[in-house]
């Protein structure tokens, strides 16, 4: 098999500019199916900003972001199928963990087929159902070892736990 084939994540000749000023010019890289990817750089280089718009936060100015080979470059953030976990967790202080993960599950739709009375097949839009959204939640926090954590607050966690919390979050969608 082509090694080429599995690109899950690429980006062409992207650039970026604030002000003025190129921020991202003329990157060129992909990431392979099953493979862990760092970027790593000092402060400014734009790191973070190649990461936004990866996630749909910031637009190219140039290139493309291809996903599973598809141009999601001018698609907003709620069209991606990405998730991003940012040095600032974004977690809710007010929810307690379970809460916390299970936030987009609560408001996600997924697609179900079934028959209608005239025996036609149709499609419609369904939440997960509190059972699911359970046992997803239990496999999200059992992955990043943080089962048994779903009644705490988001306040008595170190940080470390809270960014576990914000990767069960981003695995579970």
């Amino acid at each position: 098999m082509d090694k080429n084939t599995n690109k899950i994540i690429q980006l062409a000749g992207v650039s970026k500019s604030y002000d003025g000023t190129t921020i991202i010019d003329n990157i060129n890289f992909y990431v392979r199916k099953g493979e862990f990817v760092t970027l790593l750089g000092p402060s400014g280089c734009g790191k973070t900003t190649t990461l936004r718009m990866i996630a749909g936060f910031e637009m190219p100015d140039e290139g493309k972001i291809l996903l599973n080979g598809t141009d999601i470059s001018m698609l907003p953030p709620n069209k991606r199928p990405v998730n991003t976990v940012f040095q600032k967790y974004a977690l809710f202080p007010h929810l307690n963990v379970f809460d916390n993960v299970a936030f987009g599950l609560k408001l996600k739709r997924v697609e179900t087929t079934y028959v209608d009375k005239n025996g036609e097949t149709k499609t419609k839009l369904v939440p997960f159902t509190k059972a699911e959204i359970k046992e997803k939640v239990k496999n999200a926090l059992e992955t990043v070892d943080l089962a048994g954590f779903e009644k705490r607050s988001i306040s008595t966690l170190s940080g470390g736990q809270q960014q576990r919390i914000a990767i069960a979050r981003a695995i579970i969608n």
